[in-house]
């Protein structure tokens, strides 16, 4: 009996896939000193309290700032660490993610620095799978090489959304998602507007008919956990 077959049956007799394992994700912001991707990254994050650990390196501080901490609208605690070589945020990140009580580690690193290659990604990877905690790695001014990141994401800063009350103001801030490597699904391109009464990202297939997993990220995730 097919694998498809099964999950068919599965699906009729109400039971629901298992939920994807936190792990690594790469977010490769269109702009360097756009924030559109961090603002992608939050919404990813489990729903929890935990606290979230948040590295970033001298040229990330430098070139796109500190990410502002009262916007983020989210009473979970942020501990920021401020550090200058691309080894030390690989280290600190690698570090936290021993800690399981952590929701998720965010790093920023600046550039391609030689030691951020394959071999760096999959020893992130295999920690944030092991400890079961999410982990994303937010690609400034990057080029797309060789990693073991289980999902990659290029995001893009859109125009903002109608008004619906007022033709001459902003509306729901949008940004382009292109997942353009996946192990975990099929890749695919979407817009994700934010709503900031109900605080959830909606996501739309503009390109492609196809769907977020339900399990991870689904449409309506809360943009700040």
């Amino acid at each position: 009996m097919g694998s498809l077959r099964v999950q068919k049956m599965l699906a009729g007799q109400g039971e629901r896939p298992a939920p994807m394992p936190h792990t690594l994700s790469e977010a490769f912001p269109a702009v360097p000193t756009d924030a559109s991707a961090i603002g992608f990254a939050l919404s990813r994050l489990p729903r929890t309290d935990a606290p979230v650990l948040w590295v970033q390196d001298r040229l990330s501080r430098k070139e796109a700032g500190r990410p502002m901490l009262a916007g983020l609208r989210t009473t979970r605690p942020i501990i920021m660490v401020d550090l200058s070589r691309a080894a030390d945020v690989l280290w600190a990140m690698e570090d936290g993610l021993r800690c399981r009580s952590l929701a998720a580690v965010i790093g920023e690193i600046w550039g391609d620095p030689p030691v951020l290659d394959f071999t760096a990604t999959k020893r992130l990877a295999m920690r944030a799978e092991a400890a079961d905690v999410s982990c994303w790695l937010i690609r400034r001014a990057a080029s797309p090489d060789l990693s073991a990141a289980r999902d990659r994401w290029r995001v893009a800063t859109l125009p903002s959304a109608p008004n619906p009350h007022d033709a001459q103001a902003p509306g729901a801030a949008r940004w382009s998602l292109d997942l353009f490597r996946s192990r975990r699904r099929k890749p695919g391109q979407w817009v994700a507007a934010y709503d900031g009464a109900a605080d959830r990202v909606h996501y739309a297939a503009p390109v492609r008919d196809r769907a977020l997993d339900q399990a991870d990220g689904a449409a309506g995730q809360r943009a700040a956990g």
